[in-house]
């Protein structure tokens, strides 16, 4: 879907972003954070936070925010250094060289690492025959390499049973590895609904693909099956973890000490460390209570106290 964009957007919505962000990069920045350089000092913390696009989809889909200006609000609003897309917000620039060059360069302008794109909307892995859906996926690893990411998040949806769909997206999943090992792009799974949301599935689902390049997302929030089911969010990012190349660190609500009030976080920093992952948590508000730049602060704050970023 185009994002709807006015003249003076550009500019205007950095502005307006600042002002309601009220002072979080105050709040969010550490002094090394807003540093003019991507390398990695030795100060630099294991686990670090990163801004998945989906936490202003209000502000993406009613024009407010240009997805070219999504690396200067990270930065600039919230103090963030790492970025993580998400394809329907610019679906119509997979092959869009100007655009992409536009992205790449805009991020590298505010000294933001592009780390991951999320793919939704692009066909089944699962179907009976991916063709399609693979060829499509395939655009993504190539606009995923050209912006310099490290991977693309991809669903494991498709009909069958819980052993036809392994099989089938466990073979889709090594097929794009296989295509995306050369421009150094990781295909990787998020628990995002139905099977995908069981982890001992995913994690078998991993064990199949058995390839270097295939790997998993784990989302605190997303371990809900069916209607009637969620999975233990707990369990889930444990049989995960193994296979992590990037974590979500989804949120909804605070309580009025900062706590998120529907997941333990500091119970699933303990699960992401003790699995020995280092690398980037994505901030990913969802909640309706705070606006997307309040709920982006208080996630932020949060992980910080616990020693993130």
């Amino acid at each position: 879907m185009q994002i709807p964009r006015s003249s003076a957007l550009g500019s205007l919505s950095r502005r307006q972003l600042l002002r309601s962000a009220g002072g979080l990069a105050l709040g969010l920045a550490l002094p090394g954070l807003a540093c003019s350089t991507l390398q990695r000092s030795k100060r630099t913390p294991d686990l670090q936070i990163s801004l998945a696009q989906w936490s202003l989809h209000r502000a993406l889909w009613s024009g407010e925010l240009d997805p070219l200006d999504f690396s200067a609000v990270a930065r600039d609003a919230f103090g963030i250094g790492g970025v993580e897309y998400v394809n329907t917000f610019f679906k119509d620039h997979v092959e869009d060289q100007a655009f992409l060059t536009e992205l790449r360069d805009r991020a590298a302008k505010h000294h933001v690492r592009s780390l991951l794109i999320m793919i939704d909307a692009e066909g089944d892995l699962g179907a009976e025959d991916p063709g399609p859906a693979l060829d499509r996926h395939r655009k993504w690893i190539d606009a995923a390499a050209f912006l310099g990411c490290h991977s693309i998040r991809v669903n494991a949806g498709g009909p069958g049973s819980m052993a036809e769909l392994a099989g089938r997206v466990s073979r889709s999943l090594r097929a794009l590895a296989e295509y995306g090992a050369p421009k150094r792009i990781n295909v990787i799974v998020e628990n995002h609904g139905g099977y995908s949301s069981n982890g001992a599935w995913l994690a078998g689902v991993m064990e199949l693909a058995n390839h270097p390049g295939v790997g998993t997302l784990p989302d605190f929030g997303n371990f809900r099956i069916s209607a009637d089911e969620e999975y233990d969010r707990y369990r889930g990012v444990r049989e995960m973890m193994p296979y992590a190349k990037a974590v979500s660190a989804k949120s909804y609500d605070f309580d009025a000490d900062g706590n998120e009030t529907h997941i333990d976080f500091a119970r699933m920093l303990q699960i992401v460390r003790a699995a020995g992952y280092k690398g980037y948590l994505g901030i990913e508000y969802e909640g309706d209570s705070l606006s997307e730049y309040e709920g982006i602060q208080k996630t932020g704050q949060l992980l910080r106290s616990l020693g993130v970023g």
